[in-house]
């Protein structure tokens, strides 16, 4: 249970690290939101707002009632569900924008000039433009020009705005790039803008169109399979709204004629077959009067009842199917002498269902070709593609009425031949009763078949009257709400807040991701884990002292007792369990200007501050810098032995073995501040030889007993073998890096060291730390030296 909490209390404190990762920088994030807010505010205030319009239609089912069943009947509509995507898809033509376009005149856009932004007038703009050009010159105008209202019967004309102009008379012709155009005044809106500059667009309406084509949202409602719902939005509320209606009137209308095109070519058709029938049956009217009054018959006793029945139906038989074949070939007759494509009338009669079914979708092909036609020209691809269709159609519907044909011409000639045997049975009847049934058996064929015609015909022109429209309206546009839908305010500042955050939390993040190098004493300690630390060096300014002077109260004499505090807790720890005074302390880095010499001067500076007696020895002889580091702090040395001692080091005394320690020390009076130094001595050629010496040991072996401290100033560690071949003489090796420079990686190589045994007692020290930094990460910090700003001084 311990392990779990202690578990859990690691859990809560990474998470608290991690926040104070972001918080430390909360000044970043402040000024990120208020640019972002900013520049939502400037985007918000200039942009051009947009209103939407949306409104909903119900797609109607061709359903039984009233003249829409005649249609059926003659097969003109199918009774078949249409297929709604298919409507959504007519409903939002190309053709259709167009005639929205125009029927608006959307294609003229007249603005009223702003300092920022324009403004468009819509409805009623101040004037009205007429143009003199064709629609063909017209239609293709891309053009743009200013009129100033100057008077209530004059304005100013210019091509350009900061042009100047002329002055014409309303109704007078005004020349342009498109042609002559008559500008007249519109009463409405006239006196609300007399005197200002206004801008004229004029666009070609296919691209208008085809601009608010794409604007123009249709989609299925989702509880009902047949309402379609329509939405646009434009600058212009009453635009918006304008256009969803007109869609939809346009929409009706079109479907509306197409029903009345069917409707008057069957019509037409039944009226010829009328005119013809009408003939044939006076025809035979006429030859029973005078078969009745040339024979003086009045009345002529029926024979055999057998073989009239028989006769009567089969010649029953006979007529139908000759006027089947009489449709069929009046059909055959109509669709081969039809020159280009027009609409063909529907089946009134011919059983085959194949025959009625093309001719529908025959008619349908036409009525989309003449349609596309109004918008495009027999070029295009698409009507090169129906084309192709409808002649494949007419070579179909050919061939099949002529199948038509023969088969009833074949019945026609076996229903023939059986009358002629019935005929012959009744041929034993008087001859002029059998001559009379034949006038009238032709009598009742043809009367029975006009009677239909007439009564197709008044169902037809009921079903043209009554053509009701393909969708109705469940709801007419409106605006759903006042405000505009673009820009939205709320959206945008919440995205620009959340931008705002997300700006610099993933600057930071990228930066911490790609970031391999130690920052501070808590970071390091995580990596090093049971290596003690022991401590952090602040980072300081240029003219900030590097030396610390005698009861200094800066961070950086903070941070060095300290470092003097945890090294003396583990001089402590050792001699408790070895002999020896435990005193002999290295310090080195992996690279140089880590800042091994720094911390060596300063640290024997706050020992020696305890009035204990310390000794730093300059140990990196390929590279000394205690002379040189001295004499630019600007410190006077002060030999109080030999001044020769300042000639001589370490190296002198390895190589002459006259010498002895005492001719080698140098004591330094710095700020107050006395201890005794080993110069490097002279740079020698052999430097890794050398250092093999065994006055190496002699030397560790005497300063250690004479000193209550040895700070020895070694190589880095990662560059020459130097400080390894004197290791063995250490009791402590303290591995100075440098924050924002030493790599993560690194620390590995020390470690590794270590543990195979090739230094001693290593521990950390972290250099050039930000004094926000300083104490695990500026959690606690020191709080010495300078004075703490508040946060609204930062």
């Amino acid at each position: 249970m311990m392990l779990h909490r202690e578990e859990l209390d690691s859990e809560k404190i990474d998470v608290k690290e991690l926040i104070g990762t972001y918080l430390k920088h909360w000044k970043w994030f402040l000024l990120s939101i208020v640019i972002c807010i900013v520049l939502a505010f400037i985007y918000i205030r200039y942009s051009v707002p947009k209103f939407e319009a949306v409104g909903s239609i119900q797609i109607v089912e061709e359903k039984g009632g009233g003249g829409i069943d005649v249609l059926k009947d003659l097969n003109i509509l199918s009774a078949d569900k249409s297929n709604v995507e298919d409507e959504i898809q007519i409903l939002t033509s190309r053709s259709n924008f167009i005639e929205i376009v125009k029927r608006l005149g959307l294609n003229t856009r007249v603005l009223e000039l702003g300092n920022i932004r324009n403004s468009e007038i819509y409805p009623n703009p101040p004037f009205n433009l007429n143009f003199i050009a064709e629609d063909s010159t017209v239609n293709k105008a891309n053009i743009d020009f200013y009129l100033s209202l100057t008077s209530d019967t004059t304005f100013e004309f210019s091509e350009s705005e900061d042009g100047s102009g002329k002055i014409y008379s309303f109704g007078n012709i005004v020349s342009t790039a498109v042609g002559d155009i008559v500008i007249t005044p519109n009463a409405v809106n006239f006196d609300k803008f007399k005197g200002k500059k206004l801008k004229v667009e004029i666009r070609p309406p296919a691209g208008v169109a085809q601009s608010y084509r794409k604007n123009m949202s249709v989609s299925l409602n989702e509880d009902y399979s047949n309402i379609l719902n329509l939405a646009i939005s434009d600058e212009k509320r009453a635009k918006a709204i304008d256009i969803i209606n007109t869609l939809v009137a346009i929409y009706n209308q079109n479907s509306i004629n197409d029903k009345k095109i069917i409707a008057d070519r069957t019509s037409n058709f039944i009226d010829e077959r009328i005119t013809e029938i009408a003939g044939n049956l006076s025809s035979v009217d006429q030859s029973a009067e005078d078969f009745k009054s040339g024979r003086g018959l009045t009345d002529i006793a029926s024979q055999s009842n057998i073989n009239l029945n028989v006769g009567a139906s089969n010649q029953q038989e006979l007529a139908s199917v000759e006027t089947q074949f009489n449709i069929a070939a009046s059909m055959k007759d109509i669709v081969d002498q039809q020159d280009g494509y027009q609409v063909l009338p529907s089946n009134i009669g011919l059983s085959d269902p194949t025959i009625a079914s093309t001719t529908e979708k025959y008619n349908q092909l036409v009525l989309e070709r003449e349609r596309l036609l109004k918008s495009s020209n027999e070029l295009n691809p698409v009507i090169v593609n129906l084309d192709q269709q409808l002649q494949g159609l007419k070579r179909s519907m050919q061939s099949s009425l002529n199948s038509a044909v023969n088969n009833l011409g074949l019945q026609v000639q076996t229903l023939s031949n059986q009358q002629a045997i019935i005929n012959s049975r009744i041929y034993s009847a008087p001859k002029n009763e059998r001559a009379l049934r034949d006038i009238t058996r032709r009598q009742q064929t043809t009367e029975s078949l006009y009677l239909y015609l007439l009564q197709k015909r008044e169902e037809a022109q009921v079903a043209a009257a009554s053509t009701s429209p393909r969708s109705k309206v469940i709801d007419s546009a409106y605006s759903p709400g006042q405000g505009p839908v673009s820009p939205r305010k709320k959206v945008i500042f919440m995205a620009s807040f959340i931008l705002g955050l997300l700006v610099p939390f993933g600057i930071i993040y990228a930066a911490d991701l790609m970031d391999s190098k130690i920052h501070n004493m808590h970071g390091v300690q995580k990596m090093v884990k049971d290596i003690p630390v022991l401590g952090e060096l602040p980072k300081l300014g240029k003219k900030e002292e590097r030396l610390i002077i005698l009861e200094d109260r800066s961070v950086l004499a903070e941070a060095l007792r300290i470092i003097r505090t945890n090294l003396d807790y583990l001089i402590r720890t050792k001699v408790s369990s070895t002999s020896g005074k435990n005193n002999i302390i290295f310090v080195t880095s992996g690279v140089s200007g880590e800042g091994k010499t720094f911390l060596s001067t300063n640290l024997s500076m706050i020992l020696a501050s305890t009035q204990k007696k310390v000794l730093l020895v300059g140990a990196d002889i390929r590279n000394p810098k205690f002379y040189n580091f001295f004499v630019g702090q600007h410190v006077d040395q002060m030999s109080l032995k030999k001044e020769k001692n300042r000639d001589v080091g370490l190296t002198d005394y390895i190589l002459d073995n006259n010498l002895e320690v005492a001719d080698i020390v140098s004591t330094m009076l710095v700020h107050s501040n006395t201890f005794d130094v080993i110069y490097s001595g002279r740079i020698v050629p052999n430097p890794a030889e050398l250092l093999m010496s065994r006055r190496i040991e002699k030397l560790f072996s005497e300063v250690s007993a004479d000193y209550d401290y040895v700070i020895v100033d070694t190589a880095p560690i990662m560059l020459v073998t130097d400080t390894l071949l004197i290791n063995d003489n250490a009791n402590h090796t303290i591995y100075v890096t440098r924050a924002n420079v030493t790599e993560e990686k690194t620390l590995e190589y020390p470690i590794r060291l270590q543990k195979e045994g090739k230094i001693k007692g290593l521990s950390f020290v972290i250099n050039d730390v930000k004094v926000a930094e300083l104490g695990y990460g500026g959690k606690y910090g020191y709080g010495y030296g300078r004075p703490v700003k508040k946060w609204w001084q930062f």
